[in-house]
């Protein structure tokens, strides 16, 4: 009778083969998603064209209305502060190692801690909780949270905290469970978050974003309107 081979076991020695053979072979990556500072989950062979693995440890807070139009139940609590966990494979263009907070409003920011990395089950340990400083530090920019709107006016006001120093205006799809509805959303950022370009595919610690717009301006000392 033959012994089962453990999936953890055929991809060391598939990973082997191929660095014997001099073969370019696809990166493995520990793949979860769950609440909490951590997750744990199967190793997946990443498709092409995705050549880094990404741990993100995120703390969200979305308005009521949000949540309900997403299907709140999941990752987003209503109104709740939410601690987060996602690994899995992705572009390492797209990916940004470091801290990033977003303010849209009072009940609407996602603070993260993300680490990139490009060997075989990198992802498999954990990063700490971010710092999420909700001190207000005097800048402000247009905000507004539309789901399932291509654009928003930002004709509300955000306060910046922490190190919140730039405006960002993100559009595009995001993944929410079966269904990839439209977004649109304007506020405050850390300046980290400037990496984000149209195009990409940017995940956070509850969902996976498709940006299709991604501006990113220094945030006015007055309160002022962006273009």
């Amino acid at each position: 009778m033959r012994t089962p081979v453990k999936p953890v076991t055929f991809l060391l020695a598939f990973t082997l083969l191929c660095t014997l053979l001099g073969l370019g072979c696809p990166l493995s990556c520990e793949v979860c998603r769950g609440s909490g500072p951590t997750c744990s989950g199967k190793m997946k062979v990443c498709e092409a064209g995705q050549d880094a693995c990404v741990v993100i440890v995120g703390e969200s807070c979305t308005s009521t209305r949000r949540a309900s139009r997403w299907g709140g139940g999941g990752a987003f609590k209503e109104g709740r502060h939410s601690l987060n966990t996602y690994k899995a494979c992705m572009k390492y263009s797209d990916c940004y190692s470091g801290f990033v907070s977003t303010t849209m409003g009072p009940k609407d920011y996602m603070v993260s801690n993300t680490r990139c990395c490009q060997s075989d089950g990198c992802n498999q340990g954990s990063v700490p909780p971010p710092q999420n400083n909700r001190t207000e530090n005097g800048l402000q920019c247009p905000a507004c949270v539309a789901p399932f709107q291509e654009t928003c006016p930002g004709t509300q006001s955000a306060r910046c905290v922490g190190q919140e120093t730039h405006c960002v205006y993100f559009a595009g799809n995001v993944q929410a469970g079966l269904i990839n509805p439209k977004f649109a959303t304007r506020g405050c950022a850390t300046e980290s978050a400037c990496y984000a370009k149209a195009g990409a595919q940017v995940p956070s610690a509850s969902y996976l974003y498709f940006l299709r717009r991604a501006d990113c301006l220094p945030a006015p000392q007055f309160p002022g309107r962006a273009e």
